[in-house]
């Protein structure tokens, strides 16, 4: 079976978010399986074409046919491991600086990158069988397919599944653009119309042969107006062909036995080396070097859904208690204000690092004993994830993923995994804030919790049999 994923960014070439990870990681692990055939089809963007290290191969190159003019598109190809990358090259759409999202003409950019990549199966003599889109920058594939694709018999045996990784961002265009930049009309135009525009995402519901999210309670909650932001509709009536699997993270790279980052190794067996990472996270940060204070951390974007408004609120209420708190990441303007104010009022308890830091991130994740992440939605998340495979106990709010992955910790028992409230209120958060510190001080249930989270199988190996099952589904109707 041949199954080809289409996404704006994939790490290691491209990362903006979780995206990147998941589609560096999901292909990987399907890969592992011989009867399959992997592949990825990215943009070739300028930060990947002038890294000359990666050894990219040129394969073709053909005129891509549109409503205004034709393009040059170039096929590149790069092999890693039983994962073949592909990547379609346009100066004018791909060869621009900065990050690869947030331009002007990104709707044309990736409807023409969809379109891009159903043409050159003809130029490669390369049919997939499944092609597994994600997110709004590939969701216009399904509607090409049929509008152009679909009486080619090499075409007619493909189905795609869609991925929704994150609603909020949908792909909205002007009515006229699928006439004039995508060269639609009649039914299609009818099938990417919604709410006096065009929308992307929109298509790829009604055209997809299937649907996921990136959670089974996500999946659900979409289909509400709170969550969909707009969608609910669409979403409910073809709610026969949506599910939710929830992520995996990269269970090697993601490892404390074995993260460079660290200043000490540790696992499920010897704990010793946390105690180590967190004594010197405490000295990098500036912060008093205390064993007996629990250390909360939230590396996050700084944006109102994730919860920052519910830590504004109380945020004072959490720095007179007896705790360390860090914030790793970058966002609104308000919000690092917020922190560095915060750092400046209360030096010897809150350190605000307003910066994007991998090696930082890893070493907090291992230092940190609790992980606050009071998202209003949260499609997956990955963080939780990674936090507990660090043995740092989450205190989340019980949405999406969050609530899928973090099931309320029993204290007695120790069944569960970590401290949960369910109202978007921040007092019921400083609530659960409480509960995990009066936890953190009862040494021996702390030590053998931990050692149940860094043991907790987070990685994609069950995620990549679900999907695998779609795909056999689909082949086999």
């Amino acid at each position: 079976m041949k199954i080809l994923f289409a996404a704006s960014e994939a790490a290691p070439f491209m990362k903006s978010g979780g995206l990147g990870d998941v589609l560096e990681a999901l292909p990987t692990e399907l890969a592992k399986d011989a009867s399959l055939e992997i592949a990825v089809v990215l943009p070739l963007y300028k930060k990947i074409k002038q890294n000359e290290t990666l050894g990219l191969k040129f394969k073709t190159s053909f005129a891509l046919p549109s409503p205004l003019s034709e393009s040059y598109v170039g096929v590149f190809v790069k092999k890693i491991k039983r994962v073949t990358y592909y990547f379609i090259d346009n100066e004018f759409y791909f060869g621009r600086d900065g990050a690869p999202y947030g331009h002007g003409d990104d709707g044309a950019r990736f409807a023409f990158f969809s379109k891009a990549i159903l043409e050159s199966f003809q130029h490669l003599d390369y049919y997939p069988d499944v092609i597994h889109l994600n997110d709004w920058q590939t969701a216009t594939v399904p509607v090409y397919l049929k509008a152009f694709y679909e009486t080619i018999p090499a075409y007619s045996r493909i189905r795609t599944v869609f991925t929704i990784h994150n609603i909020e961002y949908q792909g909205a265009m002007p009515e006229s653009f699928a006439r004039d930049a995508m060269g639609l009309s009649g039914w299609q135009d009818d099938v990417m119309h919604h709410d006096f525009g065009v929308n992307f995402m929109k298509s790829a519901v009604v055209l997809a042969d299937r649907v996921t999210t990136v959670s089974r309670t996500y999946a659900h909650e979409i289909k509400y107006p709170y969550f969909s932001h707009g969608l609910d509709g669409v979403l409910r009536e073809h709610e026969y062909k949506l599910s939710g699997i929830v992520n995996g993270i990269n269970t090697t790279l993601f490892n404390p036995k074995t993260d460079k980052a660290l200043p000490a190794n540790f696992s499920s067996t010897d704990l010793s080396g946390k105690a180590i990472c967190k004594a010197e996270l405490q000295k990098e940060l500036g912060l008093p070097v205390r064993e007996d204070v629990p250390l909360i951390a939230m590396i996050t974007r700084l944006v109102s859904h994730k919860g920052l408004e519910l830590v504004e609120c109380v945020l004072n209420d959490i720095l007179s208690r007896d705790v360390q708190l860090v914030v790793l990441g970058t966002g609104d303007e308000r919000f690092e204000r917020l922190f560095h104010f915060a750092q400046y009022c209360h030096p010897d308890k809150m350190s605000a690092q307003i910066r994007f830091d991998g090696a930082l991130a890893s070493r907090i994740y291992a230092g940190s004993d609790l992980f606050l992440m009071p998202s209003k939605s949260e499609p997956c998340g990955l963080s939780q994830l990674i936090a507990m495979r660090y043995g740092t106990i989450p205190i989340v709010r019980e949405t999406g993923g969050l609530y899928d992955t973090v099931p309320a910790l029993n204290t007695e028992t120790l069944e569960g995994k970590g401290f949960t409230f369910k109202v978007f209120n921040a007092h019921d958060m400083l609530g659960a804030i409480d509960r995990a510190c009066a936890f953190f001080r009862d040494g021996q249930k702390l030590a053998r919790h931990r050692r149940a989270l860094v043991r907790y199988n987070s990685s994609w190996k069950a995620s990549a049999e679900e999907y695998l099952a779609i795909y056999k589904s689909l082949c086999d109707s």
